[in-house]
């Protein structure tokens, strides 16, 4: 009975006053998880079980001892049905825990005042209050002070309190035999001292795992804060960022304009420097337009332009070519592997990330960068690599998480964990690695149902 309250602890000692929410990886998870409360109180079911079996084990080996060793009749028969009544309960608790996703605190108070029932049938059938053993009240009673709410462990301490009272006047007395008659206050002192060692036990064991557990809930919540202030962050840069990006909308509509005027001059017409520097400045300011246009769709916002119906190669084409136009000193070697080709729906979003792992993959290895696209079944993978130095560890081992940079510098480490999170709303996986040899991989495998025609374009 003792170790069934012990099971409790596992708790993480979390009465039902304690809820949160529960890192997310590169995978799609579920949109929902059960709250810290129901995992806390299965595990204290589980716990409740473990210790029951032990509670059997161990008032078998104590009628044993004290039926046999010390020559005191018990009724054998009484007790072994309460036994038996206590193995019933654990059967039905691992069933009740198989066929039911939710335990309630009233399941948890339920079974506890099963052990205070099944404690005080056994001490009524062996001598009542004047058995040593009754102060594993004291214990059960502990246990549903840390485990329970206020009100359930009340309702436990009256239960006790009422069973205490109840054996001071009704219990079945023990038939003692003759060599301990005149001796029964040795004997009584001596059942003391075992009760003693079993609480103290008990309690050591229960106490050493409750600060574990309290351990291990406290770097769990740690981690929340830490996850929503990061997201509270995230949440500010984008502010930011959208609101930049409508307020240099104007501006770079302006610019456009006027570089429109200026190409139809006649004086930069027939210069033909002049008009080159014009269409480059040109390109400039339609890079920095489709920047912007990307912000805003990624906020959920948009500059009019409607999402445009185009293929894979068509598209990973546009993308290609729109990296080159904005970076022409770098070497990117891109291959398509993909096959019979599909129509889908362009996603600025992912444009948005390819970018991001091709401008990673070009500061780490300026001169060569490669970009392959295959096709894996039903997903579109995505590769980019280079030859550079690769992921140092603790960057591989917190992959997609933000501020986990190898840049030196502050504020950095978002790149990769926007591209992490938009590749895991379109339902995909980002992976890195480093190569054998030199240098890294990044791959972005994508569900093609996320982007067919016909298809809904995130998935749920």
């Amino acid at each position: 009975m003792l170790d069934q309250m012990l099971a409790r602890e596992d708790t993480q000692i979390a009465k039902p006053e304690f809820e949160a929410t529960p890192h997310a990886s590169s995978r799609a998870e579920p949109k929902t998880a059960p709250p810290i409360s129901n995992a806390a109180n299965r595990k204290n079911m589980v716990l409740l079980i473990q210790f029951r079996w032990v509670a059997v084990v161990g008032q078998l080996v104590t009628i044993t001892m004290v039926q046999y060793g010390l020559g005191i009749l018990l009724p054998l028969p009484a007790m072994l049905a309460v036994l038996a009544a206590l193995i019933l309960v654990n059967v039905a608790s691992f069933i009740w825990l198989r066929l039911h996703e939710d335990i309630s605190s009233a399941a948890l108070l339920l079974v506890s005042m099963l052990d205070v029932f099944a404690l005080t049938a056994q001490l009524w059938l062996s001598g009542g209050a004047t058995n040593p053993f009754v102060s594993l009240y004291l214990l059960q009673i502990t246990m549903a002070a840390i485990l329970l709410d206020a009100q359930s462990t009340w309702l436990v301490v009256a239960l006790a309190f009422t069973g205490f009272v109840v054996l001071v006047s009704f219990h079945q007395p023990l038939e003692m035999p003759r060599r301990w008659s005149g001796d029964m206050f040795s004997l009584h002192i001596f059942g003391m001292l075992v009760c003693f060692i079993l609480n103290a036990a008990l309690l050591v064991v229960f106490l050493t795992r409750i600060t574990r557990n309290l351990s291990e809930r406290d770097a769990r919540l740690a981690a929340l804060r830490q996850s929503a202030i990061e997201e509270d962050h995230i949440v500010r840069i984008g502010l930011l960022a959208t609101g930049a990006a409508h307020e240099l909308g104007t501006p770079l509509a302006s610019l456009s304009v006027i570089l429109g005027d200026w190409r139809r001059m006649p004086l930069i017409k027939g210069n033909a420097e002049m008009r080159q520097e014009v269409e480059e400045m040109q390109a400039a300011v339609n890079r920095c337009k489709a920047i912007v246009t990307d912000i805003l769709l990624s906020a959920g916002e948009a500059r009019g332009e409607a999402p445009s119906i185009t293929t894979v190669t068509k598209f990973l084409d546009d993308i290609v070519a729109s990296w080159r136009e904005g970076r022409p000193a770098a070497v990117l070697s891109y291959e398509n592997k993909f096959g019979t080709d599909l129509p889908i729906v362009s996603d600025s979003a992912l444009k948005q990330i390819v970018f991001n792992v091709l401008d990673n993959a070009v500061e780490a290895s300026p001169t060569w960068v490669g970009f392959t696209a295959m096709r894996d079944t039903d997903s579109l993978i995505l590769e980019v690599s280079d030859l550079g130095s690769g992921f140092a560890p603790e960057i591989l081992a917190n992959f997609g998480r933000p501020y986990q940079s190898s840049k030196g510098r502050a504020g950095r480490g978002l790149g990769l964990f926007l591209v992490v999170n938009v590749v895991r709303k379109l339902g995909g996986i980002a992976e890195a690695r480093n190569r054998a040899g030199r240098g890294a991989i990044v791959t972005l495998r994508l569900p093609l149902t996320a982007l067919v025609i016909g298809a809904p374009h995130y998935a749920e």
